[in-house]
């Protein structure tokens, strides 16, 4: 994917699972799981050692699915994560240097913010889709709907709060192609190597792009 991508990434699925992998053997099994459940996409956090690693074992073990890194804060991070595989990169809010690695190396990303100043900061740096987080504590659909008045050009990823039945309210906006969320694969699940739950929710997740 190319710096100017990420829209395309935010078109594969109308949810990008947010995966905390706690080993590389278990992100390849979520990631198999996805796929079986209609969900091209995943997002690796880097919130573990485990992050690297995972995203590695993916992108050479699982066909069909667009990796990407997480939790981006670093010039350091997201050249590790670009070296290991990942297709695009994620932040949860500014990240300057990360966006710069992002512009050299022409891979997708995806920045974060909460604020008006903040997109508006990202749209003079280039930005063309952001990641709005925490969602569900910045405004959640109503936020966003301010926020796509003044930026109309924008297209914006909702993140953290967002639940299974709280998305489609989300993706009932013209501006919002797709939310992140981790409910998909709960910590629960991946620790009892539950990868049917994963797949199951998967599947409703990929059903909300026909709602």
């Amino acid at each position: 994917m190319k710096y100017d991508e990420t829209r395309q990434v935010m078109a594969i699925a109308p949810v990008i699972p947010v995966v905390v992998a706690p080993d590389a053997a278990a992100g390849v099994e979520i990631a198999r799981a996805l796929v079986a459940g209609g969900i091209g996409v995943i997002e690796v956090t880097l919130r573990t050692e485990a992050g690297l690693a995972a995203i590695e074992a993916i992108v050479n073990e699982v066909d069909d699915i667009c990796v990407g890194a997480g939790t981006v804060w670093t010039a350091a991070q997201a050249t590790q994560a670009i070296d290991a595989g990942a297709e695009f990169l994620v932040s949860p809010g500014i990240a300057d240097e990360v966006n710069g690695v992002a512009k050299t190396r022409d891979i997708a990303y995806l920045p974060g913010a909460q604020t008006v100043s903040e997109i508006a900061h990202l749209r003079r740096q280039g930005v063309t889709a952001a990641k709005l987080f925490p969602a569900s504590v910045v405004g959640g659909p109503a936020a966003i709907k301010a926020f796509s008045s003044v930026f109309p050009d924008l297209v914006f990823c909702p993140t953290g709060g967002i639940k299974e039945d709280t998305a489609g309210e989300y993706l009932a906006l013209g501006c919002v192609p797709c939310v992140g969320g981790s409910w998909l694969v709960s910590a629960d699940a991946v620790a009892a190597g539950d990868w049917g739950s994963i797949r199951g929710a998967a599947e409703r997740a990929s059903a909300l792009a026909s709602d």
